[in-house]
């Protein structure tokens, strides 16, 4: 019998060998191993849209395929000539001209003008026919207006705005796309009187006829599998001996729904890299060497996780959005700094990022300039919190439960997306952190859709736990400003949701509002970083966002690539256009 069944346990083994290495080939069959001028990576999705206007997605394809007037260095936050080789601005900060390169081309040969990025700008990102994610960013100041765009001839734009805005030069970055193609999108409409435009370049469109200006052109998506993409022939960048850039041919990305799935493609050698993620550093540092690929740790990511409490104090159709007993406890600041000293952050870095993150001190990203190192936060401390409370009127029951000044128990709903398993930890543990001052967290992930459906339309909720992304610019509208659409400790209603009645909006938030105005305003670096500084610093002081955690930006990336320059804001790819594959005989 012991016999049958280790003959049996073989069985088993020789058939999920099998099947492995099935899901193996069936990667590496979409590029041949005889192709090494190629990147190989994996994507957890197919693409939503192959029109880079109307795209919501991260990743997309259009870091691949289209290009700005300017660009960001990931690694020295300076802004980079692409399109345009040169811009000036005025002595009164309030026009800046770019100047394009000369000869630049589209991928099917035709001239890239100044009409491209007129076209671009006025017909397309500012359109309020056409929705996207860009509009809202070209507001400037406290007015909102928009910049006014012309072209003063085949090479040069004008940009005019109506008061000093520093921020408007990161939208010098957006994609331009091509004018020759999609003009008549513009002016023709649908049978509901849109423009052709929202239905123009969906993923069903035959690749050749997506046409870009960046070092890749998109050659095939096979649904389900994979997405392909080839040299730009025409692309303008070159190297230093005069050679055409990119150096390599194809770049492949394999639609791998699980990165468990991920993480065996990559070591089975099918990708050529990978995120790694805080479960996974362990084994794969073991592997480097005889895996034959490096881990890179770009240090602090760049974006923002917290717990934040809803602070509205308003109605919907007459009643109260919070529960008005505990809208006391989520506006009283000390109540909010005794949970932010009562979360083990040192326990979720050491026990859930496994050591490979650190403290997240404010809002901005702690790889930015305008990070402000000075600003302490709140390190885990229960006995600071419960004095805090206690100051507050709030007193402890023979059973070790949080009363409120008039008896109340100390019960609120923590919520986070489900499926994220670091949130979901993270939530557990702080259910467990605040249970240690008294008080009753009930825990509960919830499918996305229906988080974001309470922070933006119903406003239903407590306590949540999520995270934004970030960059090195601070300027951040939509949460800051107190209409913002990411407001959400204090959110205003969305268009075509119920009004709301009797929201009050603290001095604090508008104090922080008009700093970020200002901040704006100001183009001096040095003068900027002291009114983001005292941002940060008001933020600190008043917690409508308690933050948490910054993980390490980390990433496997095989020793077949030469040129990598690993950045947290860039990955490792960024610069793939000047990126080589070694020599196989020297790999």
């Amino acid at each position: 019998m012991k016999f049958l069944n280790k003959i049996k346990t073989i069985y088993r083994q020789i058939l999920t060998l099998i099947l492995v290495g099935f899901s193996i080939l069936t990667i590496t069959a979409c590029a041949s191993p005889v192709d090494q001028n190629r990147v190989v990576l994996s994507i957890l999705s197919d693409p939503k849209t192959f029109n880079a206007v109307l795209s919501q997605e991260s990743p997309n394809i259009f870091g691949l395929t289209y290009e700005g007037l300017i660009t960001e260095n990931p690694l020295t936050a300076e802004k980079e000539p692409a399109l345009a080789e040169s811009w000036d601005i005025s002595d009164d900060k309030l026009t800046i001209v770019f100047t394009l390169r000369e000869g630049l081309k589209w991928s099917d040969g035709e001239p890239l003008t100044a009409d491209d990025v007129v076209f671009s700008y006025n017909d397309l990102y500012l359109n309020e026919k056409i929705p996207n994610n860009y509009r809202d960013s070209f507001r400037v100041g406290s007015n909102g207006d928009f910049p006014t765009i012309r072209k003063l001839d085949d090479r040069r734009i004008e940009f005019k705005i109506t008061e000093p805005f520093a921020p408007f030069l990161d939208n010098a970055s957006v994609p331009i796309l091509p004018a020759h193609i999609l003009r008549k999108t513009i002016q023709e409409t649908d049978a509901e009187g849109s423009p052709k435009f929202l239905s123009t370049w969906g993923t069903d469109t035959p690749p050749e006829n997506i046409i870009v200006n960046g070092p890749y052109r998109l050659k095939e998506y096979v649904t389900s599998q994979r997405v392909i993409f080839e040299k730009n022939p025409y692309y303008w960048k070159e190297d230093k001996q005069g050679n055409d850039l990119p150096n390599i041919d194809t770049v492949i990305w394999a639609i791998v729904e699980s990165t468990d799935t991920s993480l065996l493609q990559f070591r089975s050698g099918s990708l050529d890299s990978i995120s790694v993620s805080p479960e996974y550093f362990s084994l794969l540092k073991r592997e480097e060497d005889r895996g034959n690929f490096n881990i890179y740790n770009g240090g602090a990511a760049y974006g923002t996780v917290f717990i934040s409490f809803n602070q509205n104090k308003g109605k919907r159709d007459g009643q109260p959005l919070v529960d008005p007993i505990k809208s006391e406890w989520f506006n009283n600041v000390n109540f909010r700094k005794a949970v932010a000293y009562g979360i083990d952050r040192p326990r979720i870095i050491n026990n859930i990022y496994r050591g490979l993150g650190s403290p997240q001190n404010t809002q901005v990203s702690v790889q930015s300039p305008y990070y402000n190192q000075a600003v302490e936060g709140y390190d885990y401390d229960p006995e600071k919190a419960k004095e805090l409370l206690l100051q507050e009127g709030f007193t402890y029951n023979s059973q070790g439960q949080l009363l409120d000044s008039k008896g109340n128990e100390v019960e609120f709903n923590l919520i986070t997306n489900a499926g994220n398993k670091i949130r979901e930890a993270m939530g557990a543990q702080i259910k467990e952190d605040l249970g240690k001052l008294g008080m009753q967290v009930n825990f509960s992930p919830l499918a996305f859709n229906v988080l974001v459906d309470k922070l933006s339309n119903s406003l239903d909720w407590e306590a949540h736990i999520i995270g934004f992304t970030g960059g090195n610019e601070p300027h951040s509208p939509n949460l800051w400003y107190t209409d913002g659409n990411l407001h959400m400790f204090n959110q205003k209603p969305q268009p075509g949701m119920k009004p709301i009645t009797g929201r009050v909006v603290t001095d604090w938030e508008k104090e922080i509002e008009q700093l970020y105005i200002a901040g704006s305003q100001e183009l001096d670096m040095d003068k900027r970083k002291e009114i983001y500084n005292e941002a940060q610093e008001l933020v600190s002081e008043y917690l409508p966002f308690i933050y948490l955690v910054n993980p390490y930006s980390l990433a496997a990336v095989k020793n077949r690539f030469e040129g990598i320059e690993y950045s947290a804001l860039g990955g490792a790819f960024w610069n793939i256009e000047k990126l080589s594959v070694k020599d196989i005989s020297e790999q």
